[in-house]
Order: C-alpha cells, then structure tokens, then sequence
C-alpha cells in the first residue's frame, strides 16, 4: 500500500519560474532589473517587510527603491513580471512590520512564501559563505546570485543545501511517537529528525536516527513530502516509519530529554491540559502529525 503525498506545505508553494537558464544572460537580467513592473523583496537577517491588511503580504518595491548592492534573481510569474531579491534595510512602510519565516511563512499567500524562503535561503548563503574554501580570496557573486567564484583559482561555489530526515513513527497499536529535545520546553514534543550522512540513503537515515534517537528498529520507510527549511539551509524529507513488538524506548540523552507513545486520544487530552503545545502548520512535523491524526489538532495556533 503506497501513501498520498503530502498535500500541502507551508514552504513549498512557491509559484514563479526560476529561468535558471537566464542567470548567466547578464543582457536579459538587465532587461528585467531596468521593467518598471519588476519587484524587489529586500530582507536582512531572515526577515523582510510584511503588512497584515487585508491579508498578510510582502511589501515588495520597484528596483529604484531597492538597496544598492547585489541583487539575485528570483524568477518570473505567469504574467511575466520579474522578482528579485536584495539585502538592506527593510522597507517599512504603510503599517509593515519585519517578520521572518517563522512567523509568516505559513500565513503568506503561495508566491510570497515562496519568494521569501528563496531570498531568506540565499542571503544567508552569501552572507556565510564570502570566501573561497580552497585558497580564502573573497569570491564575487555570479549567475544572478545562485554561485560565487573564486578571482584566483576561478572555482565556482553554489548555495549549500542540507538534507534531513523527519519521521512520524507509528507502532502496531497505531501509537505516534514523540519525543523531546534537551534545549525544548517542558511542553514542546516532536516527531524525530536528523541530518543525512555522507554515502547514506535517506532511507537509511530514517532507521539510523530512530535507532540512534530512542533505540528502537523501524521498518517500511516512505516517503511523504520535502519542504525547503532555510533555518539556514536544510531540505527536510518527511518520512513515515512502522516499529514492531514492545521494544522498549532508551533515548539518547544528548539528543532526547524523553520519549512516549500516544494514541490520538492521548494527544489531545495532553494538549487539551497544556502539558503539550500543538505546534503551528508551517512545519513539515505538522503536516505529518495532522494526516496521522486526522485533522487540525486542538489549540492549534496560525503558524
């Protein structure tokens, strides 16, 4: 039996082309920075402009009013209008307010989170990644801001991604999961995650976290969905995983303060009482909490 996709995640409604093959047409690129219809979302440290009224939206300008500096194109709508993306200060007008993904990345409409999870993911590569790995010379943007190279050894550097693995894992009484980190709150729970190794499968990860996490085995590993997380620069994988018999849960201590399996009304009643929040829907953890559960889960909040 094979599983539904993930219908819908908060970071991954992005709705423009991204005409990469246009990045290195420096002709085109000027075309599109010199259109009047062109807009420009600016963000500095993760966050950008946004206003609530009507609904919330990112405040996005002409290139005449973006900061100078570099700029990296983001892609085309279906009416042909450029976006790019720049760093500077945050144009804060008409009511606007900085927010970052956190907050207003499930709440955005379809193109706006899109166009603020690229810039987010790319300001912050370039802001961490200035120098060359190979002989430390301060590398230039290129290819509309998706590479930098090198002006000693002409070595090219792209954005780094990382991947991760979340896993929703069920037993044969159809109990969920949850555990705790060390740094988390007392009322904060998760499904389990972790970071893909070199020369591993990401079905390999998933067994290999949960084993490492709570010692437990898993079997029947699928695949779900995948969202950008660019906190700063991960790909999370969302995966369902089935453990068998009562292998008993030994937590990892560095990484698992505890961990409990819930049936669904143990998940409420626990939220229900406080002694768990009910996280927001921009997560993929959510998402797949929710189709495990059936529905919105109580108190849950807007993002």
């Amino acid at each position: 039996m094979t599983e539904a996709p993930l219908e819908w995640l908060a970071l991954a409604r992005g709705t423009l082309d991204r005409l990469a093959l246009n990045r290195r047409d420096d002709a085109w690129l000027e075309a599109a920075w010199a259109d009047p219809r062109t807009r420009v979302v600016v963000v500095r440290d993760g966050r950008a402009a946004v206003t609530h009224e009507p609904a919330p939206a990112l405040v996005l300008v002409p290139p005449g009013e973006a900061p100078d500096g570099d700029r990296w194109f983001l892609g085309v709508d279906g009416d042909g209008v450029a976006y790019f993306g720049a760093s500077g200060p945050l144009p804060l007008r008409d009511g606007a307010q900085p927010a970052g993904i956190r907050r207003v990345g499930a709440l955005l409409g379809d193109r706006d989170s899109g166009l603020l999870t690229h810039a987010v993911a790319l300001e912050h590569w370039h802001r961490s990644n200035r120098y060359c790995p190979r002989c430390g010379t301060e590398t230039r943007p290129a290819a509309a801001g998706h590479m930098r190279v090198c002006p000693e050894d002409e070595s090219q550097h792209f954005p780094r991604v990382d991947p991760a693995v979340i896993m929703l894992v069920t037993d044969a009484a159809d109990r969920i999961l949850l555990a705790r980190g060390p740094q988390w709150p007392p009322d904060r729970r998760s499904i389990l995650a972790g970071f893909v190794e070199p020369g591993e499968s990401l079905e390999q990860a998933v067994a290999r976290e949960v084993k490492e996490e709570v010692g437990i085995p898993v079997r029947d590993v699928r695949y779900l969905g995948s969202q950008p997380w660019p906190l700063p620069q991960s790909l999370m994988l969302g995966f369902t995983a089935k453990a068998d018999g009562d292998v008993p849960l030994t937590p990892d201590p560095e990484e698992i303060l505890d961990a409990a399996w819930y049936t669904r009304d143990e998940l409420r009643e626990a939220i229900e009482d406080g002694r768990i929040v009910a996280p927001g829907p921009l997560s993929i953890a959510a998402q797949l909490i929710m189709r495990w559960y059936g529905g919105e889960l109580p108190k849950m909040p807007d993002f």
